[in-house]
C-alpha cells in the first residue's frame, strides 16, 4: 500500500496512530470509535427536533402545520452548512494542517467563513422575499401560512448565524478537536430546551412569542455557541488562527472548499426537494394532514442525526483506506457501516410503524392530525431501514470521492415522489394511503441506486 512507511512512524506520533488504526484496526471497533462524538453530539440536536415538536405542539394545528412548511428549509440549511460545506471545510483545513500548511489552514477557514457569510445571505433573501409566496405553493393557507412566516422570517433573517455556527465548528474538527464541537451541540440543545418553552409561550414579565419564540431560541443558542468557537480559533497557540494571516481572497483556496462543498450539497438540497413536494401534495389534503405528516416526517429528520454520526467517521475511513489503496477494505467498512445504520434505523421505523401512538402522541392532542400521521407512519416507518442504508452509502461514497450515484440516486427518490404523488393526487385522486406508499417507495429507490452502483464496481477506476 501506499503508506507503507506509517507501521514504522513513532509511537508518539498521534496522526501515524490514528491513520494506522483506520488503515489496520478491526473495522467495527475502529468504526465506533470515530463515530461516538459525533454520535453523542448529534443525539443532543435529535432530542432538539423532538422537543421542538413537542412545544409547538401545544400551540395546535395551525403552528404545528406552518412549522412543517418551514421545516424542509431549515434542515436544508443546517445539511448544506453542517454537512456539504461544512463537511469541505473540514476536509481542506485537516489536508493543509497535514501537509505542513498551516497559514493555508488559516486561510482555509477564512474562506469557509465567508462562503458561509455569501450562502447565508442568499438563504435570507430568497425566503424573506418569496417565503410566502414558496410556503403557498406547498400547501400553506390561512393561520398555518401565517405561522409558517412568523418562524421563517426570524429564523432566515439570522441564518448567518446558523452557518457561522456550523462552519466554525468544521473548521475545529478541521484542526483536530472533535470533543469542542460535540460540547457545543450539546451546550445548543441544553440552552435551547431552557429558553423554547419561555420565548414560546410567556412567563412573569416576558411575553409569549408563540411559533416565532422557537426561531429566536434557536438563534440565540447557536450564537453563544459560535461566539465560544470563535473565542477558541482566536487562540495565539492554535493550530488554525482566524486572525493570523490578512483576509484576502484567493481563488485557489475557494475552488478547495467549493469543489467538494458544492457536489456534496447537491445531495441534501435534492433529498429536502423530495420532502417539501411531499408536503405539497400532502396539503391537497388539508390541515389536519399537513400538521400530522410534519409531526410524523419530523422521525426521518430525526434519523439524519444518526446516519451523520457514523457517516463522518466512514467518510474518514473509506478515504484513508482508498488514498492507501486498499479499496477491497474501504468495500468492507461501507458495507460493514451501512449495516450498522440501516439495522438503527430499522428498528426506530419498524418501532414506529407498529406502534406510531408513542410517536405522534408526544406532539398532539388533536385526533385528525394523530390519524394522519399514525396512517403514514404506519405506511412508511417499515421502509425507514432503507433510508438510512442510502444516507450511510453517500456519506462512504464522500470517502471514496464518487458522488455521481448518490447524485443519481438523490434524483431518483425526487422523480418518484414528484411523478408518484402527482399521480396520486391529480391523476388518481387516491387516499392519502397511496401518497405514502410513493414516500416508502422513493427510499426504497434511494438507497438501491447507491447500493447497486457501489456492488456492481462503482468505485473502480
Amino acid at each position: 500500500m501506499s503508506s507503507m512507511t506509517l507501521p514504522d512512524a513513532p509511537a508518539g506520533n498521534a496522526m501515524a496512530d490514528r491513520t494506522r488504526q483506520m488503515l489496520q484496526g478491526p473495522l467495527l471497533p475502529t468504526l465506533f470509535r470515530l463515530a461516538t462524538p459525533n454520535v453523542i453530539g448529534l443525539f443532543a440536536m435529535t432530542l432538539v427536533i423532538g422537543y421542538d415538536g413537542f412545544i409547538l405542539g401545544r400551540l395546535g394545528p395551525d403552528a404545528l402545520a406552518g412549522v412543517a412548511l418551514v421545516f424542509p428549509l431549515s434542515m436544508l440549511m443546517l445539511q448544506m452548512s453542517a454537512g456539504g460545506i461544512g463537511g469541505a471545510t473540514t476536509a481542506a483545513v485537516a489536508r493543509a494542517l497535514g501537509a505542513g500548511r498551516s497559514e493555508d489552514a488559516s486561510r482555509l477557514a477564512q474562506h469557509a467563513l465567508l462562503i458561509a457569510l455569501a450562502l447565508a445571505a442568499l438563504f435570507s433573501m430568497v425566503l424573506l422575499g418569496l417565503g410566502r409566496t414558496v410556503y403557498g405553493a406547498m400547501g400553506g393557507r390561512g393561520a398555518a401560512l401565517d405561522d409558517a412566516l412568523a418562524y421563517s422570517n426570524l429564523l432566515f433573517g439570522g441564518a448567518v448565524v446558523i452557518w457561522a455556527t456550523n462552519v466554525l465548528a468544521a473548521i475545529v474538527r478541521g484542526a483536530g478537536n472533535m470533543l469542542l464541537p460535540a460540547l457545543m451541540l450539546l451546550t445548543i440543545a441544553f440552552v435551547h430546551v431552557l429558553l423554547c418553552p419561555l420565548l414560546v409561550f410567556g412567563w412573569g414579565p416576558v411575553a409569549g412569542l408563540g411559533v416565532a419564540g422557537a426561531a429566536i431560541s434557536t438563534l440565540t443558542a447557536n450564537a453563544l455557541a459560535a461566539a465560544i468557537m470563535v473565542v477558541y480559533l482566536l487562540r495565539r497557540d492554535g493550530a488554525v488562527h482566524l486572525a493570523r494571516t490578512p483576509w484576502r481572497l484567493r481563488t485557489d483556496l475557494l475552488r478547495d472548499i467549493l469543489r467538494v462543498g458544492l457536489p456534496a450539497s447537491l445531495s441534501p438540497v435534492l433529498s429536502n426537494a423530495s420532502i417539501a413536494v411531499a408536503t405539497a401534495f400532502v396539503g391537497s389534503y388539508g390541515v389536519a394532514a399537513l400538521a400530522g405528516y410534519g409531526v410524523a416526517a419530523r422521525l426521518e429528520y430525526i434519523l439524519v442525526p444518526i446516519a451523520f454520526g457514523f457517516g463522518t467517521a466512514l467518510t474518514a475511513l473509506v478515504a484513508t483506506n482508498m488514498g492507501a489503496g486498499q479499496r477491497e477494505r474501504a468495500l468492507r467498512v461501507t458495507w460493514l457501516g451501512g449495516a450498522v445504520v440501516a439495522g438503527i434505523t430499522s428498528a426506530i421505523g419498524i418501532t414506529a410503524a407498529v406502534a406510531p401512538a408513542l410517536w405522534m402522541d408526544f406532539f398532539t392532542r388533536d385526533p385528525l392530525v394523530r390519524s394522519f400521521g399514525a396512517s403514514y407512519l404506519n405506511v412508511v416507518g417499515g421502509f425507514y431501514g432503507f433510508f438510512g442504508l442510502g444516507l450511510a452509502l453517500f456519506f462512504a461514497s464522500q470517502g471514496a470521492g464518487r458522488m455521481v450515484w448518490p447524485l443519481v440516486g438523490s434524483v431518483a427518490r425526487l422523480v418518484v415522489v414528484a411523478v408518484g404523488g402527482w399521480v396520486c393526487v391529480h391523476g388518481l385522486q387516491t387516499p392519502a394511503s397511496a401518497l405514502s406508499a410513493v414516500v416508502a417507495l422513493s427510499l426504497v429507490v434511494y438507497a438501491v441506486t447507491i447500493g447497486s452502483a457501489i456492488w456492481l464496481g462503482g468505485w473502480k477506476k
